[in-house]
Parts: structure tokens; C-alpha cells; sequence
């Protein structure tokens, strides 16, 4: 029996319900052994830096997948509740954004904007796995682009794990620059909140039911090969490819991991 037998015959909504919090339980990258290094003070400040320039890309590209599930989508109270997602990253009146506050972290770790920005410092791994998901949402039905959203069910613990963890562990971490992750305690269970309600009533079949879990499994990989890339290249000293961000103290880093 492989794993994915389990999510086969799955009979009702809260079977599901209960199928997708499983999911995240073990396979959400709060698991992650950089994780677990960034949120215990165990990391150099340049491969935080890598940490924070690599997560900007797949930041930035939030509101373009966001963008193309609000155009292919036909019910205009979809589309509405989904407009929130995409504002809550680019921002709308007073409301500076997510994307905004992500630059501003990166900032404060001493990247350049600009640098950053043009994405010319990111890992290729990443920049895959990023694409890959905005694909997905863009090809996939619009059942399983919804359900890849369902990562949302769990953020809200790895940003109170993550906050203290950064504030007390790293010395050039300050209360601004975990604004990002304040605000989105509030905004992720509202979004996960109307995405489980919506395959839940949605997925109404076992064959359905076993495209919802197998879009928030994706989902959970696109997040845990992010940071494969990073383990990888920046604590394990596998090799930063050519062009890619190296930081100041690399070499300290490395020492660290050993």
C-alpha cells in the first residue's frame, strides 16, 4: 500500500478535513531542519540573509499566481474573496503589503533592495519549485488551485514559532522586521478558513477528495524543496551555483554546519 492509497476512498467532507491536517502535520516544512536552525539562533547572519533573499521570489510571485486564479475563476464571490490574497501582497491604499514588508526585512539584514529585486542572486532550485507552483495554479483545476492554498491551515504555528525565535536568537533582528509574519497571523487563517470551507463543499466525490490531498502534498513539497535548496547550498556547503547570492561570512557558515 503506498502512501497516497490512504487519501483514496476518503467518504466524507470531514474525512477530508481530517485527511489535510494530517498532511500538514507531517509534511509541512516547519519540519525542516533549516528550519529548525533558523528558529533556534543557529544560523550565520549571511545564511539568514540566503534564507530571506530566496524567500522573497517565491514572495513576489504570491500575487501573480493569485492573479491568475481570479481570471480563469467565473463566480464573482470567488473572485472577490480571492482579490483579498492578492492585495494582501501587493498592498492597496494604506496598506503597504506583504511584498513590501518582506523587502524591508531584507533590508534590515543588509541586502540591497535593488539586488534583491532583480532576483538575480536566487537559487535555480528555487526558482523551479517557485514556478512549478504558479503553474500548477494556473493548469490544475480550479478545485486543486484552491486546495494547494490549504498550507495556510499551519502557518499561523510556524510564524509563533519563528517570531520569538528570530527576536531572541539573532541580535540584528528587530521588532520591524518581523511585521510580515505578525500580519500574516491574522490574514492566513482568514484565507485558510474560505479555502477548506470551499473543497470541502467542493469536493464531493472520493476522486476529488484524492486531488485535494494530493494538491496540498505538492504544495507541502514546492515549500520543503525551497529549502532543500537552501540546507544544500548554504549550511551543508554543497556548492553555491555560479551567479547565486554568497554571503560575507560563507565560510564561518560552514565551519558552523561542521
Amino acid at each position: 500500500m503506498s502512501e497516497l492509497d490512504r487519501f483514496r476512498n476518503l467518504a466524507s467532507a470531514e474525512e477530508l478535513e481530517a485527511a489535510l491536517r494530517a498532511i500538514g502535520e507531517e509534511r509541512y516544512h516547519i519540519h525542516h531542519p533549516f528550519h529548525r536552525l533558523l528558529h533556534t539562533g543557529r544560523l550565520t547572519k549571511g545564511q539568514v540573509q540566503a534564507w530571506a533573499l530566496n524567500r522573497y521570489y517565491y514572495q513576489s510571485r504570491i500575487p501573480m499566481k493569485d492573479a491568475s486564479l481570479i481570471g480563469r475563476c467565473e463566480d464573482r464571490g470567488i473572485r472577490r474573496e480571492w482579490l483579498v490574497r492578492l492585495l494582501d501582497h501587493d498592498g492597496f491604499g494604506e496598506d503597504e503589503g506583504g511584498i513590501e514588508r518582506w523587502l524591508r526585512l531584507c533590508e534590515q539584514l543588509g541586502l540591497d533592495r535593488g539586488y534583491v529585486v532583480s532576483e538575480e542572486g536566487i537559487l535555480p532550485a528555487t526558482k523551479f519549485a517557485v514556478d512549478a507552483y504558479v503553474r500548477f495554479v494556473r493548469e490544475k483545476s480550479l478545485l486543486e488551485a484552491i486546495a494547494s492554498s490549504l498550507t495556510e491551515l499551519f502557518a499561523p504555528k510556524i510564524h509563533e514559532e519563528r517570531i520569538p525565535g528570530l527576536l531572541s536568537n539573532y541580535d540584528f533582528v528587530t521588532e520591524e522586521m518581523v511585521a510580515y509574519f505578525r500580519k500574516r497571523l491574522v490574514q492566513a487563517p482568514r484565507d485558510a478558513g474560505f479555502a477548506l470551507d470551499y473543497v470541502k463543499r467542493h469536493a464531493d466525490t472520493p476522486e476529488k477528495r484524492f486531488l485535494v490531498c494530493k494538491a496540498l502534498l505538492f504544495k507541502c513539497d514546492v515549500l520543503w524543496a525551497q529549502l532543500d535548496a537552501l540546507h544544500h547550498a548554504y549550511v551543508l556547503g554543497g556548492g553555491i551555483p555560479k551567479g547565486a547570492f554568497v554571503p560575507a561570512d560563507f565560510e564561518t557558515g560552514r565551519r558552523t554546519a561542521a
